[in-house]
């Protein structure tokens, strides 16, 4: 029987062999038509699409801090806790804010009745000036007088000396016009310094006059400078109180409160933060080389972890970060050495996702997001 079967096995090799290259022939074709539809459909579909799954939520939190310094009164929020726009998160105990501001108004009021009393004063100097201006006319004709007092004593005692000799005057007639004389040349002495005295007080009083007109010049009473600066104070003190309520700056949740009853605190210390979630955006850190065709403004579709591929949301392409995430590290990495291994650098890309969406499926900042970016659409960068 070997013998037999030996011929049957030689005729149904060739037939085994043939059988076998038309089954090669028909996986390279598959391999090929797969291959084809895989790069057509590369081509024409997923080379338009960039994707990561290295993405997360993120918000422009509001921190809320005070203005002024003071002693917590009341704290009417607690941790995860909905609030809107102008809501009171905080109460400063408004006792000394109460009293600053009477200081204000109290010193405004003061203030008022200074200017009121500089605007007075000018008409007290004006007159003063004019009763000085009366005493220089006075003094200047008293000054004429003495001069014509001490021309006349001055010929009477000559007369009278040139006559001597001859016998016709006294000696007591002399003595009297010396004596006169000497009485008109210190009347015109004394006239002389009246007037100068007169002519100095009349200066003083313009110069009093001209320092109190700069107290008033080129302003009213409402915009004298010292009742504009009194009324800031005021209005200062005013807007310190009104910052002891501490309002909700935007509408959101509460996070990370720190602040307690009784605590005293200072201006600029943290109280806590508000998280607008209605306006949460994502992060999405790309590859440098995912990068070359994604515009602003391209569409995007997003998936979140929290809820799976149940929900889908849908965003646009909103900016980039100036640098990479080495590039703003800490620490970042000093690649001028000669141990250096190129590494793949991440840019962070901002989507901003559609409020709708965002209201049916709240989201929280710091969740895994998957993105997909349509580049199709070639807007500028």
């Amino acid at each position: 029987m070997t013998e037999n079967s030996t011929p049957n096995q030689n005729s149904s090799e060739p037939a085994l062999r043939n059988r076998r290259n038309r089954l090669l022939a028909y996986l390279g074709g598959v391999v090929v038509v797969g291959a084809v539809g895989a790069g057509a459909y590369w081509y024409i579909h997923a080379s338009n699409y960039v994707s990561t799954d290295n993405a997360y939520t993120a918000v422009e939190t509001a921190e809320v801090t005070p203005s002024v310094d003071g002693t917590i009164a009341e704290v009417r929020v607690n941790d995860t806790e909905i609030v809107h726009k102008g809501d009171v998160l905080v109460v400063i105990d408004p006792t000394d804010a109460k009293l600053v501001l009477a200081q204000a108004e109290a010193e405004l009021g003061r203030a008022v009745r200074r200017v009121r009393g500089y605007v007075a004063n000018d008409g007290n100097l004006k007159a003063q000036i004019d009763a000085r201006e009366a005493d220089t006319l006075r003094a200047t004709a008293q000054l004429k007088s003495a001069q014509s007092d001490l021309d006349r004593a001055a010929i009477d005692l000559h007369r009278r000396e040139a006559l001597a000799d001859t016998g016709s005057v006294s000696g007591e007639d002399i003595s009297k016009a010396r004596n006169a004389y000497a009485s008109a040349e210190a009347a015109l002495i004394s006239a002389r310094a009246s007037v100068t005295q007169a002519y100095a007080n009349r200066q003083a009083s313009e110069g009093s006059r001209q320092a109190n007109a700069v107290l008033i010049n080129n302003a009213t009473e409402e915009t004298n400078p010292e009742v504009a600066l009194a009324r800031a104070k005021r209005d200062q003190a005013t807007v310190d109180l009104q910052r002891t309520v501490i309002r909700s700056p935007i509408d959101g949740v509460v996070a990370k409160r720190q602040v307690q009853i009784g605590q005293r605190i200072k201006s600029g210390t943290p109280l806590l933060s508000v998280v607008p979630v209605q306006t949460m955006h994502v992060d999405a850190n790309f590859k440098e080389v995912q990068l070359e065709k994604v515009r602003v403004g391209q569409q995007a579709t997003l998936t979140a972890d929290l809820y799976g591929d149940s929900v889908t949301y849908h965003g646009v392409v909103e900016g980039f970060s100036a640098g990479s995430g080495s590039a703003f590290a800490a620490i970042p990495a000093q690649n001028a050495t000669g141990n250096w291994i190129k590494v793949v650098q991440r840019l962070p890309v901002r989507i901003k996702l559609n409020a709708a969406e965002l209201a049916t499926h709240p989201l929280k900042v710091g969740l895994s997001m998957a993105v997909n970016i349509d580049t199709r659409n070639g807007l500028a960068k």
